[in-house]
């Protein structure tokens, strides 16, 4: 099985690639676009050069890996993808081809992580909006996504992780509530600025506290992104 996880920042993506990576059946892979989508745009991200020199910057090769056997001979794989860097133009399609998950967390929650790794994002950068496009694309092509919040996650993982392999037809391991301290070596070379604290951990941190209080233009990026969040939210695991 392969399995294509949609997130956007700082929404417990690494966390689940770890959970998922420490089953003995599964390879994991690392924001596999993320060189490519540096290239494209030519934003100007923390560590920028070494990224576009650790990936391929073609997206058509990323595309043919990532739908091709999965990596080091195991069962399954578990895809960890930024919705936003599948900008306009590069191809969508593929993924129909997937199983596709999709990790929202609220947007206040994001923009003040986020904030704190990157300096005056934009809706653009959280992936909320591309996350919907992505799932109304799916759901046009045939498909029933599943959607899944970190905030259900964090509450009661073995709940939360129970739902989603019973929602996408996979056995269930409880291997996916741990995983080592100090990282994966599916690891981005990015990790070293972003994965600070998931490489300190060893599982998934207890449920979060109230939403943090933004102000300014953060707040208004939060807003922004409320009524992608808001739709994603309503179909999430759980809901019904």
């Amino acid at each position: 099985m392969k399995i294509a996880c949609w997130s956007g920042p700082r929404n417990l993506s690494t966390a689940m690639m770890y959970a998922f990576g420490n089953r003995a059946d599964f390879a994991a892979v690392d924001e596999p676009f993320y060189a490519a989508y540096l290239a494209r745009t030519g934003l100007q991200h923390p560590m920028r050069e070494a990224i576009l020199a650790s990936q391929p910057q073609d997206y058509a090769g990323v595309i043919e890996a990532l739908t091709g056997p999965v990596p080091d001979n195991r069962a399954h794989v578990w895809q960890k993808h930024m919705a936003q860097h599948m900008i306009e133009g590069i191809p969508r399609d593929w993924a129909s081809d997937l199983v596709n998950v999709f990790l929202i967390r609220h947007p206040a929650r994001v923009v003040a992580s986020f904030s704190d790794k990157y300096d005056n994002p934009t809706l653009d950068d959280i992936g909320f909006r591309q996350q919907a496009e992505l799932y109304d694309m799916l759901v046009a092509r045939g498909q029933s996504p599943v959607v899944i919040d970190a905030q259900d996650i964090r509450a009661d993982p073995e709940q939360a992780l129970r739902g989603l392999c019973d929602a996408i037809g996979l056995d269930w391991d409880p291997a996916v509530l741990s995983w080592p301290q100090g990282g994966h070596r599916a690891d981005g070379i990015w990790a070293s600025h972003w994965y600070a604290s998931v490489h300190r951990s060893t599982g998934f941190a207890g449920a979060e506290g109230p939403l943090p209080e933004l102000a300014g233009p953060a707040r208004d990026l939060a807003e922004a992104a409320m009524p992608h969040y808001r739709r994603l939210h309503a179909l999430r695991l759980g809901s019904g």
